[in-house]
């Protein structure tokens, strides 16, 4: 039985708000489009290029809301947080610019390039073993009693949510009149963040989030009524592989989107070599997946609409991107 819908946790005021915090900590990033991409698939399609956000990944936005709200006391402590990268990353970076220190629990099947830099960023990393069972959130917890650093989790925060939707409001603010938005889903911050923008800004639009079909858990539970957890995804889209989104995640996509797309780690490589061959664009896997679902007819009534499509991050080892690209361009 469903569960009767909660109030949101978040408003477009404190999306607003967040915005102000972090204007002078992200990047305003463009949005790009291509006549080729237009005719390929019937609609006008405009690209809001998270790839060139600080960190390479939209997660910026979510960890310096979070973190500019910390008190001196609180940034005292440090933070700590769990990731298998583009989160990792931001979390690092903005810990380094407020001046606190910062601890990030991480998979030992993280990609390299990921772990590299979130030390690079001065955070210590400490690496876990979660094909073995080992729990990311029971490490953090023991680091935050041990060293009462402050947690700020991947989408589970208002506040990282906020951060996340501030793209949305740039997105509309480029193009006014755009018909849907489509983002990339893992747990859910993006999506719900850019859904409370989009929806306060401009009531009528229609959001879409699409995640790997190995890596379903919002769609699950968007069928189920509550959110429900799924294993570990085998998925190339890293950034992706989450199990269980949040309730306060999954309540707002409930509440303001029109559902989830799935695609194929196959139709994810096509989407990359497409970006990369005609607009020169490196992409990673999960952060193509909402033009792979464009790309490949997945999108329901897109034709003739004014898209918005985010690509969320560009961070991939090089060699890993040709060889998920090769032959598909």
């Amino acid at each position: 039985m469903p569960t009767p819908l909660s109030p949101l946790s978040i408003t477009l005021a404190d999306i607003q708000a967040a915005r102000e915090r972090i204007a002078s900590h992200v990047h305003r990033t463009p949005v790009l489009t291509s006549h080729l991409i237009d005719e390929r698939v019937g609609a006008g399609v405009f690209f809001k290029c998270e790839i060139f956000q600080r960190v390479g990944a939209f997660k910026a936005r979510g960890a310096f809301s979070r973190l500019t709200l910390l008190s001196s006391e609180e940034r005292s402590r440090g933070v700590v947080a769990f990731s298998s990268g583009n989160h990792a990353q931001a979390v690092a970076l903005a810990a380094r610019e407020l001046g606190m220190p910062a601890t990030i629990v991480m998979p030992l099947d993280a990609p390299a390039l990921k772990v590299a830099a979130t030390r690079g960023y001065g955070a210590k990393v400490v690496l876990y073993d979660r094909i073995g069972g080992e729990s990311r959130e029971e490490i953090a917890r023991r680091i935050q009693d041990e060293q009462g650093a402050i947690l700020v989790p991947p989408f589970d925060d208002d506040a990282i949510i906020a951060g996340q939707g501030t793209l949305a409001l740039e997105l509309l603010e480029d193009v006014p009149d755009l018909d849907l938005i489509v983002t990339p889903c893992g747990g859910g911050g993006l999506l719900s963040g850019s859904a409370v923008a989009a929806r306060g800004v401009r009531p009528e639009i229609r959001l879409w989030g699409v995640e790997p079909e190995a890596g379903d858990d919002m769609k699950r539970s968007l069928e189920q009524g509550e959110p429900v957890s799924i294993p570990l995804p085998n998925t190339i889209a890293d950034a992706l592989q989450t199990t269980r989104p949040a309730e306060r995640t999954f309540t707002i996509v409930r509440a303001l989107t029109q559902g989830i797309l799935t695609v194929s780690d196959l139709e994810l490589r096509a989407a990359m070599a497409f970006l990369a061959s005609r607009m020169k664009l490196v992409v990673e896997p999960g952060g193509t997946a909402a033009f792979a679902a464009l790309l490949h007819g997945k999108v329901p009534d897109a034709a003739g609409r004014r898209i918005g499509v985010v690509l969320s991050g560009g961070n991939v080892d090089p060699e890993r991107f040709g060889a998920l690209i090769s032959g598909l361009a």
